[in-house]
C-alpha cells in the first residue's frame, strides 16, 4: 500500500507544482470557468424555465405520480 500511496502523492505533487508555475494557463482556466458559469447558470435562469412552474400542487402530484407509474 505504501507504493500506491507514494505514487499518488508524487502525482498530486506534480500537478500542484504545475498549477503553481502556470502563467498563461491561469488566464485560460479563468476563461473556461467563466464560460462554464455562463453556460450552466445564466442560460438556465433565463432560457430553461421549470416544467411545472405554473401548476398547482395537486397537478404537480398528478404529473409525478403518472410519470412514476408509467415508467418501464
Amino acid at each position: 500500500m505504501t507504493g500506491v500511496g507514494h505514487m499518488l502523492r508524487s502525482v498530486l505533487s506534480f500537478y500542484r507544482d504545475g498549477f503553481r508555475r502556470m502563467t498563461t494557463g491561469r488566464i485560460l482556466w479563468k476563461i473556461i470557468l467563466i464560460k462554464l458559469f455562463v453556460i450552466f447558470i445564466v442560460l438556465r435562469i433565463f432560457f430553461f424555465k421549470p416544467v411545472m412552474s405554473g401548476l398547482s400542487p395537486q397537478q404537480k402530484q398528478t404529473r409525478v405520480a403518472t410519470a412514476v407509474l408509467s415508467a418501464p
